[in-house]
């Protein structure tokens, strides 16, 4: 087993001097008081590459529910289109379920502790280490991807059980400086430690790393995502005044949103081909075949009877990503 403190003392002076320290979860309070942004931001970045959160996201969503008492009593729609673009909006209604728990249980404020962080909806190990240690300053460990394979690679564990990286994690955890050695770890495995790794510019390289003495790609983690193919034609039915239809799901892909109605659920209506476009949601890969058809008044009555609603095209709905880029042919 490497010398620890050597290889903790190596991590932190490569992250003082190319760590991520200007990113602006990184720079909050860690005394409770800003839990909430930490928790917000932990939720975002599932999933979500860093410049989408800060750039589109981030701020918008705080604007809107800056505390868990705000979010809790909006509604569904609210929340949704507030998440819109964002995808995997299980993260956004759980994130409400949790902020109602919280008002009700924990006096409108997250819990402090790693055990009572894991019973709120949404929030697995890595998610309650990361809040406990960057919201509430707590010397908590934990593994996102990126961590795994930082400590798969540098301890030389090409296979290892979940239950080994946790004890890994807390056995390697920097105990006086938790919160800069659990921050380095993350922007080693985003930055350089990476599928495609930089060997060379990593602070364990040459000697630190196990791995280097075989080949780093074998140690990593990610599961190879197997998707399923699908095939749909969605409609985009107006009216003449230029309201668009929609239809609410309540599926497990895309409950709580609006999207597009088929085009097979529209059988009385004539319609053209638009275009086609590909899209990747969760373990789907689907080819959107786009119709569009105009409608009098009068069969937009039929329409109703299906559950399809009309909104003005400057104030839709919270929106799939899938109907949003199939909106976006009409532009062409």
């Amino acid at each position: 087993m490497q010398n620890i403190k050597k290889l903790q003392d190596s991590l932190l002076l490569w992250y003082e001097k190319h760590g991520r320290k200007d990113l602006i979860w990184r720079n909050f309070k860690r005394d409770g008081s800003q839990a909430y942004e930490v928790y917000v931001s932990e939720i975002m970045l599932q999933q979500t590459q860093v410049s989408r959160v800060l750039k589109d996201f981030y701020l918008p969503f705080l604007a809107r529910f800056p505390n868990l008492k705000e979010l809790s009593i909006a509604s569904e729609s609210d929340v949704l289109k507030q998440w819109q673009g964002l995808g995997y909006y299980s993260r956004v209604r759980n994130m409400q379920k949790t902020a109602i728990i919280c008002m009700q249980k924990h006096g409108g404020n997250l819990p402090s502790s790693v055990y009572e962080l894991q019973q709120l909806p949404g929030i697995g190990a890595y998610t309650a280490g990361a809040v406990a240690c960057f919201g509430f300053g707590k010397s908590a460990s934990f593994a996102d991807s990126n961590i795994r394979r930082v400590l798969c690679r540098l301890f030389g564990l090409p296979h290892p059980k979940n239950r080994e990286i946790e004890n890994l994690a807390k056995m390697f955890l920097n105990t006086k400086s938790s919160f800069d050695h659990n921050q380095a770890l993350l922007d080693l495995g985003a930055l350089i430690c990476t599928s495609n790794p930089s060997c060379i510019l990593c602070p364990f390289f040459p000697t630190q790393c196990a791995a280097i003495k075989t080949n780093p790609r074998d140690f990593d983690q990610r599961k190879k995502i197997i998707y399923k193919e699908l095939n749909i034609a969605l409609c985009i039915v107006s009216l003449p005044n230029g309201e668009i239809g929609f239809i609410r799901e309540s599926g497990k892909l895309y409950a709580g949103l609006y999207n597009l109605p088929k085009l097979d659920s529209l059988g009385f209506i004539k319609a053209q081909y638009l275009g086609s476009f590909k899209h990747s949601y969760t373990k789907y890969k689907i080819l959107a075949n786009v119709y569009t058809s105009k409608l009098d008044y009068k069969n937009s009555q039929k329409l109703a009877s299906l559950g399809i609603v009309f909104f003005p095209s400057d104030n839709l709905p919270p929106i799939a990503n899938l109907s949003k880029k199939a909106l976006k042919l009409t532009a062409l």
